[in-house]
């Protein structure tokens, strides 16, 4: 049985791929999740996998290498997928610190434990052991409106945001293990993530959630900015791929081709809920283009990200499979039908799950 660790895996992508991994593997699998359980770790996004016996979850920081290196002491870490980080922007352009901490930091733990673990006395590493860490397309700045212009693994790294920052260190570190130690890693950079279990700070639950309470729908600047959109299981699949196929010390692009400015978003958001939502349902009344307000832009808010994964296709035979018009039904769908998630994630009792499930452990 091969043995998984997952950091960040009660996330919004980390518990997503925790459930594809189960539905594709089953009992060929362990998993051991470790996650700090920050505001955006939500336990109840995986209370479907309690009490299963090749599920582990581990309540730590990746910054505790006493807490890191006690997991790989104790178990056969044979995969490492690393999602764990801080996230949000605008969070970061208020405390950089945390992010730096977090990001880079943290990875540099991860990787100097799992290389204590992985490595032999001759310098090589142990056969079949790989770390993939999860990056962002962030990393390469921002790109102009040309249609024709993308990101690709070649594109050199021009981060604008504390976040994008942290990141591209953590995937310039990870780099400099792989080329200093041939530590055996591969990077993946992102394009934006949508679908269930996503913390309700960024755009789309954050759109959808308002709108359903009859709330502002704040857009940045002229709603004009440009994403490129990943459904989650799709970019689930991808990272599976790589751990399988990829190449070694290779860094693979993972995009939707779903390009959409910001303000598009929000139209298709407020017209699937009017689609889904019965009359009876008093939610429906809330529901207005009314709500759309435009405020000051994100302090160095990219223009546009695009990114082309022509690499992963053509080397692993991934591509992206839900189209937008279908993920974002999917999407809306799923927070219709979770709304106690919702209610307990902007209340904050999701933190009372684990006091619940794990305090007499």
């Amino acid at each position: 049985m091969r043995t998984y660790l997952v950091t960040g895996g009660a996330g919004f992508i980390g518990s997503n791929y925790i459930h594809y991994m189960f539905e594709k593997y089953g009992d060929e699998i362990k998993i051991i999740n470790v996650d700090k359980l920050t505001y955006a770790g939500n336990l109840e996004n995986l209370a479907d996998l309690e009490g299963r016996s090749n599920y582990e979850f581990v309540k730590a920081d990746i910054c505790d290498k006493e807490a890191i290196s006690k997991i790989f002491a104790e178990n056969d870490i044979q995969r490492v997928v690393h999602f764990a980080a801080e996230s949000h922007v605008d969070r970061s352009i208020k405390e950089p610190e945390v992010f730096i901490n977090t990001n880079v930091l943290g990875t540099t733990v991860m990787l100097n434990c799992a290389k204590a673990a992985w490595e032999k006395e001759d310098g090589t590493f142990l056969d079949d052991h790989k770390f993939l860490h999860v990056s962002t397309d962030e990393v390469y700045g921002s790109l102009d409106n040309d249609p024709n212009a993308y990101f690709y693994e070649t594109t050199p790294i021009d981060p604008h945001s504390p976040y994008s920052a942290s990141k591209a260190s953590s995937d310039l570190i990870v780099k400099a293990y792989v080329d200093t130690y041939h530590f055996p890693a591969n990077i993946t950079n992102c394009s934006n993530n949508y679908g269930p279990y996503q913390f309700p700070e960024k755009l789309i639950p954050l759109i959808i959630n308002n709108a359903l309470h009859g709330k502002t729908l704040p857009v940045y600047g002229d709603g004009k900015n440009v994403r490129d959109w990943l459904y989650v299981m799709d970019h689930a699949k991808a990272i599976d791929m790589v751990q399988e196929k990829g190449k070694l010390g290779e860094r693979y692009n993972v995009g939707g081709h779903n390009e959409k400015q910001n303000i598009e978003i929000i139209h298709t958001i407020l017209d699937t809920l009017l689609e889904y939502l019965p009359d009876s349902d008093p939610r429906k009344a809330n529901v207005s283009y009314d709500l759309i307000k435009y405020v000051a832009d994100r302090k160095g808010h990219d223009r546009r990200y695009a990114i082309a994964p022509d690499k992963i296709k053509e080397h692993l035979g991934w591509y992206p499979e839900t189209m937008f018009k279908d993920g974002i039904k999917l999407t809306v769908k799923w927070y219709l039908e979770n709304e106690e998630w919702m209610e307990h994630v902007t209340s904050g009792d999701y933190q009372k799950y684990y006091e619940s499930m794990y305090s007499n452990r």
